[in-house]
């Protein structure tokens, strides 16, 4: 998933600033026999995240979507206090309504969203990809090809229809799910009636779904770090997707 976690470690100031980080190299499941980076607990950085308030939601829906259900002053004035563009917290917190219509125990937060949006694409933005009005991501976005090197080896499961290559596995779109995660959760968050992995909207569905299903609930330490670690399951990549999780709720 665009550079390599090591060159990510290096850049983990500026999470703490809110800017942008280099996406992780690695398939976004807990694959066994992968390369990880290091995998140690030492230091201060946390390792659960606070789940954010559910957002606010608007008196009238102004789309078909699950983005157009969100209150638009919340989004605004979230979006100006916690430095996530506006598109990609309408996609999280869009998610985080439909997650709690599939998974209603789960409880995860649009701040644990973003903070994997982060990680993965800079929330989509990742070599200059811009999420435009219709929440897709130009260009697409492509991790590394999953053949064994310094990643897991996943041989081809989809002919190429999700990720565009045939003899491997990689990542696709901004929340860099693999295409068997992805064809466990098509899904359309913006109402147009097309779920698409390289969509902001669909694939924080996506993603929250994919979490919600391997922890049971988020709210609790040991319940977030199982749902991020079916994203990645290196202590690291937790650890860094906790701590600006955090600080978008604090901030939020």
């Amino acid at each position: 998933m665009g550079k390599r976690w090591r060159s990510m470690l290096g850049a983990l100031i500026v999470v703490f600033a809110l800017i942008a980080v280099t996406a992780v190299s690695l398939p976004p499941t807990p694959l066994a026999g992968r390369s990880a980076g290091p995998d140690s607990s030492a230091g201060s950085s946390p390792e659960f995240a606070t789940q954010a308030a559910a957002p606010v939601l608007a008196r009238q829906p102004t789309g078909p979507g699950y983005v157009d259900m969100i209150d638009s002053t919340w989004a605004s004035e979230t979006a100006r206090r916690t430095g996530i563009p506006r598109l990609p917290l309408l996609a999280y917190a869009g998610a985080v309504v439909r997650s709690r219509e599939v998974y209603p125990d789960c409880g995860i937060g649009w701040n644990t969203l973003a903070g994997i949006g982060l990680v993965e694409s800079d929330h989509g933005r990742h070599d200059g990809s811009v999420v435009g009005d219709d929440f897709r991501v130009r260009p697409e976005i492509f991790g590394v090809v999953l053949d064994g090197g310094e990643t897991e080896n996943i041989a081809d499961s989809d002919g190429g229809a999700i990720d565009g290559i045939t003899d491997f596995d990689r990542a696709v779109g901004p929340m860099q799910l693999i295409p068997q995660t992805w064809k466990s959760w098509p899904s359309d968050g913006n109402g147009d009636g097309i779920p698409d992995p390289q969509n902001i909207a669909d694939s924080a569905i996506a993603a929250a779904n994919h979490m919600c299903r391997a922890a049971g609930e988020m709210e609790t330490p040991d319940g977030w770090r199982t749902g991020v670690a079916a994203y990645n399951s290196a202590t690291t990549y937790g650890q860094a997707v906790a701590t600006v999780a955090q600080r978008y709720a604090d901030a939020g």
